[in-house]
């Protein structure tokens, strides 16, 4: 792969330790790597890509997602239900989901948050009806060329022994962390750099045992990978804990082994001061879901308070059946304006909320050689077109959020081009759409 050279962006957003802002920045990229960041760079034999015009910023990082369900966005009877409403909707649709509906599903995804910026996600697939694997959605990611988080989730309570989910999506405990050691040995790499990487995700509290939850945190730490579940996502999630388990969700993770700079919990809506405080104290990692919190009638997160205490926090679109996008650049919008209702105007910046969707999420997901553009850092850039009609008369090109573009120009992935021109470049694009759409339709006239 030859050396590639980004010249003259009208200013470079780097996130890195200095937060410098530089502006005619030149990015020169070998080897998949950041090799130099400044004003004109001389760089003889390298790929050229012209940036004038253009803001520069690291690729956007998901933290929380549940790529499947793109072929379930906007079903009638789950559009206005609350959370529990809204899962006794659909898991009996996906329970006719096989190894085809998780591929192409993952596939449109990742070009869905590609397109929007993204050069990193995580997945949270727990269910696995009819033969599908995980194995399904990472053969999709390779071939989209997003960097990838998967984690090999799982229910074990169905609604015979009091859980929500059908017992025909639930698994034998032992099942499942057998099945999570062999993912685990299959593809997770430790590598920096690495383009996948595997965690241990059992769903939520309230689809499996204490005894899988703190079963499946041995595992994860013996094995040297992440854990990820969901937590106090709104009042009937924490209403559960209290009745069920005699405790807040924090103490019911807490507990069970579940906090700690190798965990991430998701949307965490309803955290009170004292679990803000043991989740900075302990490092534990939030995925921050607004406008998935907000079609759910979950409430506003307490990200300012987070943020204040020292909480590590990402961004994640959530699944798309409860965004029903995936675009990273308007959740970063909608994190920065929704502290901003709660809080007032000053609550937080654009600047900010562009460093909680980047740099964030890259520490929230341990990945410190991602999400920042500095000598040494993976080369996964996005290239922000500012002369379109979304950004004229904007006076600040960093303010990206209040005016500019949702949809990148550019993206590169370890130094390969994603989407050029405001298209994807690494698969077929229609033909993957006309794919999803024939099963979405089969799903439907079921």
């Amino acid at each position: 792969m030859p050396d590639l050279l980004i010249r003259n962006a009208d200013l470079c957003l780097t996130m890195d330790d200095a937060s410098r802002e530089i502006a005619g920045c030149d990015v020169l990229v070998r080897g998949g790597v950041i090799a130099d960041v400044g004003p004109r760079l001389n760089a003889p034999g390298a790929e050229v890509v012209e940036a004038a015009g253009c803001l520069l910023t690291p690729g956007f990082v998901n933290t929380h997602h549940h790529l499947y369900q793109t072929l379930t966005r906007a079903v009638p009877g789950a559009q206005d239900a609350l959370l529990f409403g809204w899962l006794r909707r659909l898991y009996p649709i996906w329970a006719r989901f096989g190894p085809e509906e998780m591929f192409v599903s993952v596939q449109v995804g990742l070009a869905e948050l590609a397109l929007s910026g993204c050069t990193l996600t995580s997945d949270h697939l727990y269910l696995f009806p009819n033969g599908a694997r995980l194995d399904d959605t990472i053969a999709a990611a390779q071939e989209v060329g997003l960097r990838f988080h998967p984690t090999r989730g799982a229910m074990s309570i169905g609604e015979s022994a009091g859980g929500l989910p059908p017992d025909s999506l639930v698994e034998a405990e032992a099942a499942i962390l057998e099945d999570c050691l062999r993912v685990i040995d299959t593809f997770h790499d430790s590598d920096e750099g690495a383009m996948v990487r595997v965690g241990v995700a059992p769903c939520s509290p309230f689809s499996v045992s204490r005894d899988l939850m703190r079963e499946a945190a041995l595992l994860a730490r013996d094995k040297g990978v992440m854990l990820h579940t969901h937590l106090a996502e709104n009042d009937e999630d924490v209403a559960y804990s209290l009745e069920r388990f005699g405790c807040r969700p924090g103490q019911y993770a807490e507990d069970l082994g579940w906090t700690g700079p190798d965990v991430w919990h998701a949307h965490c809506v309803r955290l009170d001061e004292a679990e803000i405080g043991l989740f900075a104290r302990s490092r534990t990692g939030v995925a921050h879901c607004p406008c998935s919190n907000c079609r759910l009638g979950s409430g506003i997160a307490p990200l300012r308070a987070m943020r204040d205490a020292g909480v590590p926090v990402g961004l994640g679109v959530d699944g798309s059946a409860s965004n029903d996008a995936g675009n990273l650049m308007l959740e970063a919008r909608q994190a920065m304006l929704l502290q901003r209702v709660a809080q007032g105007a000053d609550a937080m910046s654009a600047r900010e909320a562009l460093w909680i969707a980047t740099r964030g999420g890259a520490e929230v997901l341990g990945r410190p050689d991602c999400g920042r553009i500095a000598v040494g850092a993976r080369a996964d850039l996005a290239l922000w077109d500012l002369r379109g009609v979304e950004a004229a008369g904007s006076w600040d090109p960093a303010a990206l959020l209040l005016a500019g573009p949702s949809r990148v120009r550019d993206l590169w992935v370890e130094g390969r081009r994603i989407v050029a021109g405001g298209h994807l470049v690494s698969v077929d694009l229609p033909t993957v759409l006309e794919r999803q759409r024939r099963l979405a339709r089969n799903l439907a006239d079921c």
